[in-house]
């Protein structure tokens, strides 16, 4: 993982995250926020990805559907944010599209460790923190 600070200004820092091929994403990305200290920030990303497992909330059944994707997909899109989770640790929730082989493209939540071929994250910091809580019904979010 290479990152790189790429401005700051007035207690907003805006980062470049560069992940080679074979490094797992979600840990790599935990670390980073981690030792950054980062608990509200904005995350977007483009690349590609051996394979993901993406999930899709059910509100009927209150829990998520996970949906395979076993072969190589590029990230068309990857948004997300950071923020503090109760425990007080930096927490990531990911939504991703991503474009299959054949041209089709598939979106959701992140679930599952995957890894990088390659993936070029911009993580802008906020100079607050935001909080996670648990909404009703869901879980966290």
């Amino acid at each position: 993982m290479q990152t790189r600070l790429l401005h700051e200004d007035n207690g907003q820092r805006t980062f470049a995250v560069i992940l080679e091929t074979g490094e797992e994403v979600l840990t790599c990305l935990q670390q980073f926020v981690t030792r950054e200290h980062v608990l509200a920030a904005q995350i977007t990303a483009i690349g590609a990805l051996s394979e993901v497992v993406l999930m899709y909330f059910d509100w009927d059944q209150k829990d998520y559907l996970k949906i395979p994707v076993r072969e190589q997909i590029e990230v068309a899109s990857l948004i997300g944010d950071v923020a503090e989770a109760p425990s007080g640790e930096p927490a990531l929730h990911l939504h991703l599209v991503v474009g299959k082989r054949d041209g089709s493209a598939m979106a959701g939540t992140w679930a599952k460790r995957v890894f990088a071929r390659p993936l070029k994250s911009s993580l802008p910091k906020a100079p607050r923190t935001c909080a996670r809580s648990k909404i009703r019904n869901r879980g966290w979010r």
